[in-house]
């Protein structure tokens, strides 16, 4: 935590009027919702140690690694006393553009917030000016600046900011807004007054849940890593398995379902923030364009997005799979694609495992 030592003491109204203060210059930094609340996490830990004893977290040992620092704010960062969250919203078309791509078997389907700049970059930022104005007006205070980027239960931390709530699906829901939007945290050392955290709105709605196509949300607020396209596609480094391959389409990396049918979404808006807004080449390109690319070019056309993060032959795999769920459905362009699959160099034997379940996709279909 930097600038541990400070010597504040603030009267209760000028804590209030500071909390104010920082609303405001938040709202000005592009966030478009700002909430404050205090590191108990009681509740939150509760339910997430019983993810992880249901190993549900899959390959993601980082979600064990650190003890109780990930669910106790203040272990992680000593002296933290109150947490600033932060919403920045994202979405970067008309959601129905992407609804659409999903029926497109030779193009690739890659969710909404990696198309542009990544987030991480873009929000750190404005959160450590967010800090140096605040260390302007009051003098040196303890802080630390995350996003998705430190063992930090962000989503139950926005909902008891008062941000939003969580949804059946996992994600972080504002009735007003939808879901499109990521979240940032400045831990403090201060005393802020605290928001209400928000009250869930999802009622007896399960759209989420009938519209995931693999089944990832195994009950209402509880989503199975091991099962879901998102976790498949961009944290596991493994083979995907075969029983899900059919079931994910031309979803390359990432899946926007259960955010892209949930009826809050219907208010959703557009971005304001050009930074994440759909670069030319990815936002609905070509199969068989993608999988073309070396890993020079995918290096190159990925820079600066969080895609790149995912690597060369995890990309490949993820297009073999949708590659062969074209041929599954449609014979447009079998010859190309089959050619393409077979003519593909130097796969690793993990990309070559994929490229030879697509090929058997064609073979299995009977087109007449």
């Amino acid at each position: 935590m930097k600038q541990k030592n400070n010597s504040h003491n603030f009267s209760p109204d000028e804590l209030l009027e500071l909390a104010q203060t920082i609303k405001l210059w938040a709202k000005d930094l592009g966030f478009q919702a700002t909430g404050i609340t205090d590191t108990d996490l009681t509740i939150a830990e509760q339910r997430f140690n019983q993810w992880i004893e249901r190993q549900m977290h899959g390959e993601m040992t980082y979600m064990s690694r650190h003890g109780t620092k990930r669910t106790r704010p203040a272990e992680l960062e000593q002296g933290t006393l109150t947490i600033i969250c932060v919403r920045m919203d994202y979405f970067p078309e008309d959601p129905e553009h992407s609804i659409a791509l999903l029926d497109q078997a030779d193009q690739a389907y890659i969710a909404r917030y990696s198309l542009g700049r990544d987030y991480h970059k873009v929000i750190k930022k404005r959160l450590q000016k967010l800090a140096t104005l605040l260390q302007q007006k009051i003098g040196p205070f303890g802080y630390r600046v995350f996003t998705d980027s430190a063992p930090v239960l962000e989503k139950p931390l926005a909902e008891k900011a008062g941000l939003g709530w969580i949804g059946k699906h996992s994600n972080v829901l504002q009735e007003k807004t939808g879901s499109w939007f990521f979240l940032g945290e400045i831990f403090t050392n201060l005393p802020l007054p605290i928001d209400s955290p928000a009250q869930n709105h999802c009622g007896s709605c399960t759209k989420c849940i009938d519209v995931c196509p693999t089944r990832a949300i195994v009950e209402p607020y509880i989503v199975d890593s091991r099962l879901c396209i998102s976790y498949l596609t961009i944290e596991s480094r493994s083979a995907i398995p075969e029983s899900l391959r059919p079931l994910m389409g031309n979803r390359i990396y990432g899946c926007d379902d259960c955010q892209l049918f949930c009826p809050w979404n219907r208010f959703s808006q557009q971005t304001p923030e050009t930074d994440y807004f759909a670069r030319g080449d990815l936002a609905g390109p070509q199969l068989l364009d993608l999988f073309a690319w070396s890993e020079e070019q995918f290096l190159k056309n990925t820079e600066g997005t969080a895609i790149r993060r995912i690597g060369h032959e995890s990309w490949l795999r993820n297009i073999a799979v949708a590659l062969g769920n074209c041929l599954a459905s449609s014979p447009d362009n079998q010859n190309e694609i089959t050619r393409a699959l077979k003519e593909r160099q130097q796969p690793s034997a993990m990309v070559q495992e994929h490229i030879d379940w697509a090929l058997q996709q064609a073979d299995s279909c009977d087109y007449g």
